[in-house]
């Protein structure tokens, strides 16, 4: 019958027995009759349905009906069924309690379940009708009242002559529970909550069911004499130490104790071994388990609490001449706590009395701990492993000094385990392998400490054996992890005066500038300068990292241009990306003229390695050096420049293997972006200028690149920091702003490529034979005409063939150089405008810049939200470039966000380009701009440049058009334009 939830109804709670899995418990909601009595409609409720009858529930109810939907038989076995498999609960359960089909296993898993979900359900029954359920499936056949309050139970030992009676007295409120025989039985057994005459009783303190059981149906149980001392000592004492007990015919002593505190340690099983030698297979350290225990007498105890007798107050069986004494020992427990946490200030966090430690933190703790522990007389103990072996309990120390040679510092150390000395070379080794412990003179086995692998490896992976037998060196230029270990008080270091000033930039002398270098550097590239000179002086490899457009190249000539007066006759070798070659030169003969200087590249080159001793400088791309490597390897140069080296990025790559096996002096790379994809990109490059000063790509991996890039180790970037600080150089454009003009200009000049030549060259060629060819005077009109065509035609294929030709499938350098230096500025976090008079040029930036998925603002005439593009780039961090047309852009906007600006073609007025200048160079402006003019060489752009210098020298404002340039060309600047 379904009962109504519109009219009166009453939660109730129904116990009954199942074949298979004894009591379980259902709840029921029954319809309330005219006298609020429980009639005969009732309904299960469970979680599906309970919904309905909320306004009879509480929170408590819904809590009982979800516990015990939990019991009911197709949840019990859900867990044990296989995956997707159906199977009614009834012919599941049959199986596993069959005696022919029967699983032990399983049913032990179904009763220590149920157990549990019959003591969480009981205690919230109290205030609650509960019932047993009839046999015809009533729920409410017969109430059972749960008592409120607590019983309280003794047990009794009386001692005859003969034999001893065994039982328990129960009391509720006072009075007598009688048990025996009065048809009671157990709702759960840990702890105990049983029935009698219809009441649901349950204890104070945890009682053990199973001691109750007998008695439900026997008055006492009687212990024979000849039983009487092994039931007096495996249950009769551990009772007394659990239970109130009345002893009879027995003497019971009590004494307050005093604790002897031990801690005992053992290997936790299945774990002895290494760190890596067959550690366990998820890589984890073999565990030490640390077990504080207190000794009184001869007996020792775990760590008690104050509120259980049966770890506070422990009973031993005393047996003499026939007579059996229990005596009780009531333990310190305040002491003990406080012992505990005196042990815990000590660092090692006991819970429970127990901790596991991985086993090279173990001994260390112990040693650093070993006096202090002693002072309190806190003993350790070494319980048996399995393996049979004998830990070493005492203080490892290790000594290290690292003193200053001639080219390297020599390293001497001492190391000892207790009265042994261990020399320093097997410790070295162990530590590099990942090996934790080793077995001394004495047979006993020695842990390394967990801090001595945290704190030397870096420094035991640079070591290196010397010429002499023992001896041990470290190259100088591991200075910085030798300096920090020391301010860690890890190391003693002795260094020269010189040497110091290596830590700290600031301390670097002025040096003068060489006679033969004609600029004038800015005061961030003087200290530039004073730094590739100190570097210079004690030979050492360095990366200058300053940012784009802060001048690496003027202060590397500044160098080269000192190393030609200090080392005459030595050659040095400059490597860069092909595009970089002619502005290299361009530049060395501006700052340096006396520099003998051989572009080693083309097809022409002469492969002879010894005409290199004729020249300062060779300058060379990466692909020439990657194929003339067999070459270029037999020659030795005074420096080695890699230009751009993030080209060597990747270790393994073909460039990266050439280029280390050129052979210098010394060496030095620049680079804006040292770091382009990860960690590994920085040791290629630093490997390549200091051999060594990180160690082997594979020590690397493990002791940086991992721990930086998989687990964010804040401590082991610092280190890596602190290692490669003297070594790099980088200046951010912000850092050196006060140093800064408002305005840099600077020209990119790029090589055309093959295909790129080839199609300029056949336009060329029709144009200067259809110019030339005819009357000047006749045809002025129509030759200005024909002209004009000609050389815009010949701007765009400068930029890019497919803005003439849209069949066109080859590159253009000039994008190449464009793409590269967005990726450079972004990468740096700079915004730049791009400003190019051909809209069909921007789109081919566009298309790029979709394809590498980088965000941008675009801006031509087309553009109608014009303003909406401007408050973006300047307002959005995440937009760093904006495309923009020259006669849409050129006017009317206020983009002071830039810091760079690149002019994709130049235009025949110097002021147009300035007004695109100033869209970021104006007032609101805090950032110092850079501006970069691509040029591509050899063609009509680079003679443009030459004539504006020339033309507008002279006729200064006049010429503002590209109609009244074309009228101040003659033939001699035409054939010129067209040569």
């Amino acid at each position: 019958m379904i009962v109504d939830p519109s009219k009166p109804f009453q939660i109730v709670y129904s116990i009954f027995s199942h074949e298979y899995l004894g009591l379980l418990f259902e709840s029921f909601v029954v319809q309330l009759d005219e006298q609020g009595r429980l009639s005969l409609a009732y309904q299960n409720i469970s979680s599906a349905n309970a919904q309905e009858f909320d306004a009879g529930l509480d929170e408590r109810d819904y809590e009982l009906i979800k516990l015990m939907d939990a019991m009911q038989p197709e949840e019990v076995i859900k867990v044990y069924l296989p995956q997707k498999k159906k199977v009614r609960p009834k012919d599941y359960l049959q199986q596993i309690y069959d005696p022919k089909t029967e699983n032990k296993q399983v049913q032990d898993l179904v009763e220590i379940r149920l157990e549990r979900q019959r003591s969480a359900i009981l205690p919230k029954l109290i205030g609650r009708r509960l019932f047993e359920m009839g046999s015809d499936g009533s729920p409410t056949w017969k109430e059972i009242e749960v008592m409120p309050e607590p019983a309280s139970i003794i047990f009794h030992f009386h001692k005859n002559p003969d034999n001893t009676h065994y039982y328990p007295t129960i009391k509720y409120k006072g009075e007598s529970v009688l048990i025996h025989g009065r048809g009671g039985y157990l709702l759960a057994k840990d702890p105990a909550w049983f029935t009698v005459e219809q009441k649901l009783y349950h204890f104070h303190k945890h009682v053990d069911g199973m001691k109750l059981l007998p008695f439900l149906k026997k008055k006492f149980i009687l212990i024979e004499k000849k039983m009487e001392p092994v039931y007096f000592r495996k249950f009769m004492a551990p009772m007394m130490t659990q239970y109130e007990v009345d002893a009879r015919g027995f003497e019971v002593s009590r004494e307050h104790g005093k604790p002897e505190p031990i801690i005992r340690i053992h290997t936790l099983a299945g774990t002895d071994q290494g760190l890596f030698e067959g550690a366990a297979e998820n890589g984890e350290e073999a565990k030490i388990v640390f077990e504080i225990r207190f000794q009184y007498g001869d007996e020792n105890y775990p760590l008690g609490k104050a509120d259980d007798a049966a770890s506070s107050q422990p009973v031993t069986l005393i047996e003499k001449d026939g007579e059996f004494m229990f005596k009780q020992t009531i333990r310190a427990v305040q002491k003990e706590k406080s012992i505990v946490s005196y042990i815990k200030k000590l660092g090692l966090n006991l819970s429970h009395g127990k901790v596991e430690l991985p086993k090279t933190q173990a001994f260390e703790w112990i040693g650093e701990n070993e006096e202090l522990l002693s002072e309190k007389n806190i003993k350790i103990q070494q319980r048996s492993n399995p393996d049979g072996k004998i830990y070493h309990i005492g203080k490892a120390q290790i000594s290290i000094e690292v003193n200053e040679g001639i080219d390297w510092f020599d390293v001497k150390a001492m190391i000892k385990f207790g009265v042994y000395l261990v020399p320093f070379a097997k410790i070295r080794k162990m530590v590099m392998k990942g090996q934790t412990e080793f077995e001394l003179p004495n047979g006993e086995m020695a842990v390394i400490p967990a801090s001595w692998f945290v704190n030397y490896s870096e420094l035991f992976s640079f070591m290196e054996e010397g010429t002499v037998d023992g001896q041990v060196i470290m190259r100088k230029h591991h200075l910085a992890l030798a300096k920090q270990l020391e301010e860690g008080n890890l190391v003693q270091l002795s260094l020269s005066r010189k040497l110091e000033k290596l830590r700290d930039f600031d301390s670097i002398d002025d040096y003068e500038m060489p006679r033969g270098f004609e600029g004038t550097l800015r005061p961030y590239q003087k200290a530039g300068y004073n730094w590739l000179r100190f570097l210079n002086e004690f030979r050492f490899g360095g990366c200058l990292a300053d940012d784009m457009g802060l001048g690496k190249t003027v202060q590397t000539l500044a160098l080269l241009a000192y190393e030609k007066e200090e080392n005459p006759g030595f050659c040095s070798l400059l490597v860069m990306p092909t595009s970089l070659i002619y502005n290299w030169e361009l530049e060395a003969r501006k700052f340096c003229p006396d520099l003998k200087i051989l572009v080693y590249s083309g097809t022409q080159r002469i492969k002879d390695p010894w005409k290199f001793r004729e020249y300062d400088l060779v300058l060379t791309s990466y692909g020439i050096t990657r194929l003339d490597i067999h070459i270029l390897k037999d020659f030795y140069f005074n420096y080695v420049i890699l230009d751009e080296s993030q080209a060597i990025k990747n270790p393994s790559s073909n460039i990266a293997n050439a280029v280390n096996k050129l052979k210098s002096k010394q060496k030095l790379i620049l680079t804006g972006t040292p770091v382009e994809n990860g960690t590994m990109d920085l040791w290629s490059q630093m490997n390549f200028v200091n051999p060594g000063l990180l160690g082997s790509q594979n020590s690397f991996k493990k002791q940086f690149l991992q721990p930086i890039e998989k687990q964010n180790d804040k401590d082991k970037s610092a280190k890596l920091h602190a290692l490669i600080k003297p070594f790099i150089l980088r200046r951010l454009k912000s850092q050196v702003a006060t140093d800064l003009p408002e305005k840099i200009t600077n020209v990119k000049f790029s090589a055309m490529t093959a295909e790129q030549e080839k199609v300029y060259e056949e336009v060329k060629t029709y144009y200067r034979e259809k110019i030339i060819g005819e009357n000047p005077i006749a045809n002025l009109g129509r030759q200005q005409f024909t002209l004009l065509r000609g050389l815009t035609q010949l701007r765009q294929i400068a930029n890019h063939p497919k803005l003439v030709r849209d069949d066109y499938e080859g590159n253009s350098g000039k994008l190449e150089d464009v793409t590269y230096m967005l990726q450079s500025t972004i990468s740096e976090d700079h915004k730049v405008l791009v400003f190019s008079q051909f809209v069909r040029h921007l789109s081919i930036v566009r298309e790029y810049l979709d394809s590498e998925n980088i965000d941008y603002c675009y801006l031509d005439g087309s553009t109608k939200d014009r303003q909406a593009q401007v408050e973006r780039f300047q307002q959005d961090d995440k937009v760093k470039v904006f495309l923009i047309s020259l006669k849409a852009g050129g006017v009317g906007l206020n983009l002071t966000k830039a810091e760079y600006v690149f002019l994709l073609d130049p235009w025949w007025n110097p002021a147009v380009e300035s007004q695109a200048i100033d869209r970021a160079h104006r007032i609101g402006q805090e950032n110092k701009v850079i501006i970069y003019k691509f040029i591509s060489r050899g063609s009509v752009e680079e003679k443009i440049m030459a004539l504006q210098d020339r033309k507008l020298a002279l006729a200064g404002e006049l010429i503002g058009s590209e109609e009244s340039f074309m009228k101040s060309l003659d033939n001699e600047d035409i054939r010129a334009l067209l040569d």
